[in-house]
């Protein structure tokens, strides 16, 4: 008796697994005709850099953002001085670990800079909710670009046209062990279109103080270092994938002088011996644990200054 039962039951999934239930196509999905998805709307965020917008970013960045990211973290910032060599719309390039970066970029800039800089936003992420996009528009300024192609609401150029600054994060995402990834070239080649010099950025600390995860930094205040870098331009006959190259060798020399000087640091970049920033080629938790022990900064200041 035991055994009929068992084949009974048997035979009902079975039917309920191949009987078509009013939803299930009898084409097998291999079998279909391609159909692209269906466009999505886009978020509109020319509201965000209106005048009341400006307004309530101001006061929320100021007296809100800046004290608590200080509160939490304690960032060291060099080389704003570099920002006196260009006097218009600039692209901020820089390496990504960390939720943390776009706040300790904007708030790292004087404040004529940052009330005139958005910052290019993952879609699919900051732009899913419309309480997400609100939130992130009013407080950073950012307008949506999709990783994997699309319509976008507001484009880069716009802005750069428009005189607004713009920070890029040419990796596309965080990185997963805090070392830097490949570069995307959509930052160089819009540098070039645009005819805007690249302002090359780069953070150390970050990953340490709020790895990808994480909600919130670790307790503690941990050291976190900004650095800004020399202004880029293409050169005459240089090609958009070796510019390319040259702002991912830019930022791992920022990194390199960050963590060591900026005299060893250009001698080591004149060798072609600047560290590769993208990190060693060992396991993935030796390269975890290298990124979570916090920057070493001091105030000392440079010897060598040009």
């Amino acid at each position: 008796m035991g055994g009929f039962w068992r084949g009974t039951v048997d035979d009902v999934q079975a039917v309920a697994r191949g009987w078509r239930w009013g939803r299930r196509p009898l084409v097998p999905r291999s079998a279909e005709p391609y159909a692209p998805e269906a466009s999505t709307s886009v978020f509109p965020t020319t509201w965000a850099r209106g005048g009341p917008a400006r307004a309530l970013r101001e006061v929320v960045q100021v007296g809100g953002l800046t004290p608590l990211l200080r509160a939490e973290v304690s960032p060291h910032v060099t080389g704003l001085e570099r920002l006196q060599q260009v006097g218009g719309p600039v692209l901020f390039v820089a390496n990504h670990s960390s939720h943390l970066d776009t706040p300790l970029i904007l708030c790292s800039l004087p404040a004529a800079w940052r009330r005139r800089t958005a910052v290019a936003a993952a879609a699919d992420y900051f732009f899913d909710t419309w309480w997400r996009a609100t939130g992130s528009a009013i407080l950073f300024n950012t307008f949506p670009i999709e990783r994997r192609g699309g319509a976008m609401s507001t484009t880069p150029a716009d802005l750069l046209a428009d005189g607004w600054s713009v920070l890029v994060f040419p990796e596309g995402t965080r990185s997963a062990d805090g070392w830097v990834g490949r570069f995307r070239l959509g930052a160089a080649a819009l540098a070039v279109e645009n005819r805007v010099p690249v302002v090359p950025v780069s953070i150390r600390g970050s990953y340490a103080a709020m790895p990808r995860g994480r909600g919130w930094p670790r307790p503690g205040r941990m050291p976190v270092s900004v650095r800004f870098g020399d202004p880029l331009t293409c050169g005459a006959g240089e090609s958009v994938r070796d510019f390319g190259v040259r702002i991912h060798g830019a930022v791992s020399q920022l990194l390199d002088e960050d963590a060591s000087t900026w005299w060893d640091a250009r001698r080591r970049a004149a060798n072609g011996a600047t560290p590769d920033a993208s990190g060693p080629a060992v396991a993935g938790w030796r390269r975890v644990w290298a990124q979570t022990a916090p920057p070493v900064v001091t105030d000392r200041q440079p010897v060598w200054r040009r």
